[in-house]
């Protein structure tokens, strides 16, 4: 006999009203941002993720993985069994929380600061994790940079390059450099965005480099696919992340969200699973895909 009995978890729940729905309060932080400055906090699993052992063994790399989608990514696979990397800029008080969350599930986080639109930083934190987590098994390119500005003339060439050397550039090196360490059934998940379909012109430096990521993404699956090593790509829609209130207007920021089907703003939690999935062996026949998690805005 069957049991219906659903605990408060595994409820069917209204995705509109899952979470807090726009306006939010208006908020401005310095670039990169913190997690402790943001309201509403913003949910990375860390009271709901339940694991089952999808990962156990894996070693794995986050760029970006201190705070928004990588802490909730981090999470996931630590719960799922999978001992970490985690890069970041210079975020320390972020990257030590999740390295809390890591360690609470019984396994390890490597932490490694510093500024992977450098090609000689990307080689140092493939090499670190062959040293201290034994090898790769995936890698996830999720870091990225980007500024808001109503003007083409507002963007320096500066600025364009920055954008392009960690949004694009430091996937580039990091798998180039992790190439020759990656066995059959290793993975390489890519962080894109909706922006990479419908590109917000206020965020143009960023958009291009996320069209860029979902060809290179294409691309380097099919290149390696006589290897066994598997390359897919995510492309979250508006999620709530220090990115947000750290390079939006304030104004802006309140409304973050509004615009999609489901009228609000992704928790970095809503995307765990998807990374979970394209790590685990329960999609070893995709690469070169696209994940969409887009509150509904469509891509086609």
């Amino acid at each position: 006999m069957s049991n219906n009995t659903q605990t408060s978890e595994n409820q069917v729940k209204d995705p509109l009203e899952k979470y807090p729905q726009p306006p939010y309060p208006e908020q401005e932080q310095d670039v990169p941002g913190t997690e402790k400055q943001m309201t509403p906090k913003a949910d990375h699993g860390e009271t709901s993720y339940k694991g089952s052992g999808k990962l156990e063994g894996r070693k794995i790399i986050i760029t970006g993985g201190d705070s928004g989608i990588g802490r909730a990514v981090a999470i996931a696979f630590a719960r799922e069994g999978a001992d970490l990397l985690i890069s970041y800029l210079n975020e320390h008080e972020d990257a030590e929380e999740t390295a809390r969350y890591v360690r609470e599930a019984g396994k390890k986080a490597v932490l490694v600061a510093g500024d992977i639109s450098k090609e000689e930083h990307c080689k140092q934190i493939i090499q670190k994790a062959v040293d201290e987590l034994g090898g790769i098994d995936c890698l996830v390119n999720n870091a990225a940079f980007q500024m808001v500005h109503e003007s083409l003339q507002e963007v320096t060439a500066e600025e364009w390059d920055y954008t392009f050397r960690t949004n694009i550039y430091a996937m580039f090196y990091l798998c180039k450099a992790a190439e020759k360490h990656l066995k059959p059934g290793s993975t390489v998940i890519n962080t894109t965005s909706v922006n990479a379909y419908k590109p917000k012109p206020v965020l143009l430096p960023y958009a291009t480099t996320k069209g860029a990521i979902q060809n290179f993404t294409s691309g380097l699956a099919q290149l390696w696919a006589e290897k066994g090593i598997r390359v897919n790509c995510v492309a979250p829609g508006p999620i709530w992340t220090p990115l947000i209130p750290s390079t939006f207007p304030a104004d802006q920021v309140k409304e973050f969200g509004q615009n999609t089907p489901l009228k609000r703003a992704g928790q970095p939690a809503e995307l765990a699973a998807v990374y979970v999935l394209l790590a685990s062996e329960g999609s070893s026949y995709m690469s070169g895909s696209t994940v969409q998690v887009t509150g509904g805005t469509p891509t086609i």
